[in-house]
């Protein structure tokens, strides 16, 4: 096990307020939130969100319903409401009242505003989240395939938007000169809703909007044999953070320490899990980031790996992934991400 890999982990541990008219008699809502009693946001429940990227480029917000996916963009625009238009913004603003309003206009209206899933093209679930922070070396199974020690403490890193990438994405891996050790890292992805700043684990759950299926996928020869690791480098090359298909919103998920979750390549199972093995729970993670700095509405955090990554097999061993491969990764009731490599 590389020295400084093992230093590293032992060293760290809606209502809206107004509309504006836009061209063609689109209106959208104003930044102002709707908050709660206690001057929150209001976080949605009950729905299961996508990402649908449109023929003018833009990636705009999809309610996952029994009949398809309704276009909240096409919708709005449709029905003269305000809404939001991406999940960004419904998070980070607090509208999910204006798309309730959205979703109950459109239900009566058939399945005018409707497509099907299977036609759709996805964009990025996530374009410009506050913060994207990391936790390494969070699974116990995975600390033994390594050789290491559970941390006393979550170790914190963090991915650029860059890295950004929707379901079936194809990552455009990078020369060879640069990096070729390429690693796959299924993760559940917890979604804030509330901002959270020295919460406790009592009151972390409160805070949380929703799940996603995430991948923090990697570059080992970056990350770890790079004089004294560059482990920004090696995890935030673009493209590098796949998310998807669907934001999951949190009352439908329940307790998100007991979801199984797998990888698979070309087919071939490769890791399998659950988060039942954390080393630090979901509760224990945001009550430890939010004791150094807040959480804000719409960060998100990617909870770490479990065994079965190419790191931790033998040196002799490793077959890195190379462009051509197919990898699914799928937590229970959040979906599966596809992705592939070129």
């Amino acid at each position: 096990m590389d020295n400084r890999r093992r230093d590293f982990f032992q060293k760290s541990t809606v209502a809206a307020a107004g509309v504006v008219g836009l061209a063609a008699g689109v209106v959208q809502a104003q930044p102002n939130s709707s908050t709660t009693a206690s001057g929150q946001p209001q976080m949605v429940k009950g729905l299961t969100l996508l990402s649908l990227l449109q023929q003018d480029g833009s990636e705009t917000l999809g309610v996952k319903q029994h009949d398809g996916i309704l276009d909240v963009r096409a919708a709005a625009r449709g029905l003269g409401l305000a809404a939001p238009f991406t999940l960004d913004a419904l998070l980070q603003q607090g509208q999910a009242e204006a798309l309730y309003r959205v979703i109950a206009a459109a239900g009566k209206q058939g399945r005018a505003y409707h497509v099907e899933e299977s036609d759709i093209t996805y964009g990025r679930l996530f374009q410009s989240p506050g913060k994207i922070v990391c936790v390494g070396l969070n699974y116990r199974n995975h600390a033994r395939e390594i050789g290491m020690q559970p941390p006393r403490v979550p170790p914190l890193f963090n991915k650029y938007n860059n890295a950004l990438a929707a379901q079936n994405c194809t990552i455009l891996l990078p020369s060879r000169d640069i990096s070729y050790k390429f690693d796959y890292e299924t993760e559940l992805l917890v979604v804030m809703g509330k901002r959270a700043h020295q919460v406790t684990e009592e009151q972390a759950l409160d805070h949380v909007a929703g799940y996603c299926t995430g991948q923090d996928f990697s570059a080992r020869d970056l990350q770890l044999e790079l004089p004294n690791g560059q482990w920004m480098i090696g995890k935030t090359l673009d493209h590098f953070a796949p998310i998807g298909p669907y934001f999951v919103s949190a009352d439908l998920v329940g307790n998100p320490n007991a979801l199984k979750i797998e990888t698979r390549v070309n087919g071939e199972v490769r890791q399998s899990s659950n988060t039942s093995d954390f080393i630090f729970n979901t509760q224990q993670i945001i009550a430890y980031i939010s004791k150094h700095f807040p959480l804000e509405p719409g960060d998100i955090i990617f909870t770490g790996t479990p065994e079965g990554v190419i790191q931790g097999k033998p040196a002799d061993k490793r077959v890195w992934l190379k462009a051509g491969d197919r990898i699914e990764s799928s937590i229970e009731k959040l979906g599966t991400l596809r992705f592939s490599l070129a």
